[in-house]
């Protein structure tokens, strides 16, 4: 799959269609010297820049500085910078959710790129979905690609304590829900969990992503951990720009880097992060772009030799700016070197090995463990099976609590996720702590988008007697920055026909990490009749829309073990499983 090694076609590049290429070229040339551009500008290495800047995305608050940076190092490297704008993610400025608009985001990248006169691509991207997004419609595309990340916000403090977004704002609202701060202290903490724009400072999903573009080689080394306010991260983006320019020039295709060996690697590092499920999905989508489907029993097995690492929320106490001062990922990779794959080949142009060997070395920090010494052993995350979750289903077994993890409890079932406002704070609510909370159609299909409502609060009124956790089910998502006792991603999902549809209230479900099990105690027969008696609301509660990009979603969306990608989007030619066996 490497990529065409002759001069870039800059200008000459994805020329529009009048039946006359010479006069697209004219035409072309004439609109862009409107701009001020000379013919010696014009003739050079287009570098195109993707500019995800939004008024409503503070994680990307810093991209006009990043744009900036990035140009200054494809002009010293000879080329000509030229961004252009896509589709800008938030994760708490889009409804339903941002997942539910990252395919859209990954299609506007794809199609873009596929139609300007681009010889390489620098992907800007940060918040939870925006990565992924990039990674995937560049996957497509198949031109030279960089990422780069906007970089985590900093920590704020709050009445002399370290804190940042979000698995602090979690603590603290659940503290609040619990009764044990009042009105004017939770508008006050408000004030502090975000000190500056970035992503969150956490091991949640943006900055899982930003360390699993650097473990896959496509982005930089050193790349991932520089805050977003910081001069390292503005040198980095400087860096990303030169580098781009070379990549065209040298061919090097983004297929040709995310092979089957990156994407091992990505998974490693994902698990020794500690860090988000929602990794999981996203690599699963970017693999599926390529040819690469996702065994999740291979998965389960890696996870088992894989020892978290990181000392980092919410699996930990420190935060990515401390990661980034204890050496960032390559300090995390020359710890993992023996479980990765040294000859995957990286954006570099030089293997994952050769990089290691030029790596700053190692010192002495609190952050990143020896293997000795690790967070959590092995096995941070766990995919179970059973009749609730044929096809499998996931649970973040370092954020649990442990003595949960092998248990037996009486389900108490929330239809949808309104149905969970509309009852979960409810006295009267029939629930206790022993008891198992099932939240259905928040999957791919019945959220829609695979919400991270998977992190369901524990009732009010047991918050207020001090539960912290309890076991729960869905077929959602669940934030990286959470923890909690939460199996995941139950898949064929409840709106899809999946058997989590026909829990009911005060059935026996049993969680048994040990044995990779997830079953409610119904037997087939009954779980058959229920099916079958599924009466007028359950068949419009999966009402698919008329029209529109709703209409396209539910048509087109996969499951979470395919990466909750559209159908269409995936690769035509198959390619291999990863992990390889």
């Amino acid at each position: 799959m490497m990529g065409d090694r002759a001069r870039p076609l800059g200008l000459r590049g994805n020329l529009t269609n009048y039946g006359d290429s010479e006069f697209a070229l004219f035409l072309r040339t004439a609109f862009i010297k409107g701009a001020g551009y000379t013919d010696d500008a014009l003739d050079r290495t287009v570098v195109g820049i993707v500019n995800t800047g939004s008024g409503f995305n503070p994680c990307h608050g810093t991209m006009p500085q990043l744009v900036d940076a990035v140009k200054r190092g494809v002009m010293l490297a000879g080329g000509l910078p030229v961004e252009f704008p896509t589709i800008s993610l938030h994760e708490s400025f889009a409804q339903p959710t941002s997942m539910y608009l990252r395919n859209l985001m990954s299609m506007d990248t794809e199609e873009m790129i596929r139609a300007l006169p681009v010889d390489a691509v620098v992907l800007i991207g940060g918040c939870d979905k925006t990565v992924p997004a990039q990674l995937m419609g560049a996957a497509s595309a198949g031109v030279p690609a960089v990422q780069l990340v906007t970089g985590s916000m900093l920590t704020g403090s709050y009445r002399g304590r370290q804190v940042g977004a979000c698995t602090d704002c979690r603590a603290y609202w659940g503290r609040y829900r619990g009764g044990e701060i009042d009105d004017a202290e939770i508008a006050e903490v408000n004030q502090q969990l975000v000190s500056s724009m970035g992503t969150c400072s956490v091991a949640g999903t943006a900055s899982t992503m930003a360390c699993v573009a650097e473990a896959l080689g496509v982005a930089l080394p050193g790349s991932a951990t520089p805050p977003a306010v910081t001069a390292d991260r503005t040198r980095v983006a400087e860096r990303t720009g030169r580098r781009a320019t070379e990549l065209a020039r040298e061919g090097l295709a983004i297929g040709d880097v995310l092979t089957e060996a990156a994407f091992e690697n990505a998974l490693t590092v994902l698990l020794a992060l500690g860090g988000s499920t929602n990794g999981i999905v996203h690599l699963a989508a970017v693999a599926g772009r390529l040819g690469y489907t996702l065994d999740l029993d291979r998965f389960d097995a890696m996870s088992e030799r894989t020892p978290v690492l990181v000392d980092l929320k919410p699996a930990g106490d420190h935060y990515m700016e401390d990661l980034h001062r204890a050496g960032g990922v390559p300090r995390l990779l020359h710890e993992l070197r023996d479980l990765l794959d040294l000859d995957a080949l990286t954006v570099t142009g030089r293997t994952l090995g050769e990089e290691l060997d030029d790596a700053p070395p190692p010192f002495d920090q609190d952050v990143i463990r020896p293997r000795a010494n690790p967070v959590y052993p092995a096995g941070s995350i766990a995919v179970l099976h059973g009749n609730l979750a044929p096809n499998g289903a996931i649970i973040k077994r370092a954020a649990a609590s442990q003595e949960l993890l092998e248990h037996r409890g009486r389900a108490v079932v929330f239809r949808d996720a309104a149905d969970l406002a509309a009852r979960i704070d409810d006295d009267a609510l029939d629930v206790s702590s022993d008891d198992v909370l099932v939240l259905q159609r928040i999957g791919p299909l019945g959220g829609p988008g695979m919400p991270e409502a998977g992190y369901l609060p524990i009732p009010s009124r047991l918050a207020r007697q001090g539960v912290r956790d309890m076991v729960r089910v869905s077929d959602g998502r669940m934030s990286g920055t959470a923890s909690g006792t939460i199996v995941l991603h139950v898949s064929p999902e409840a709106a899809a026909g999946g058997a989590l549809a026909q829990v009911r209230t005060g059935d026996m479900i049993r969680l048994s990490v040990a044995e990779r099990r997830i079953d409610v105690e119904v037997s087939t027969d009954e779980l058959e009749r229920r099916a079958a008696e599924a009466d007028t609301a359950d068949a419009e509660a999966v009402s698919r829309p008329g029209r529109g990009y709703g209409r396209l979603f539910a048509e087109q969306v996969t499951q979470a073990e395919d990466g909750v990608d559209f159908a269409f989007l995936r690769a035509e030619d198959y390619r291999g499983v990863i992990p390889r066996a």
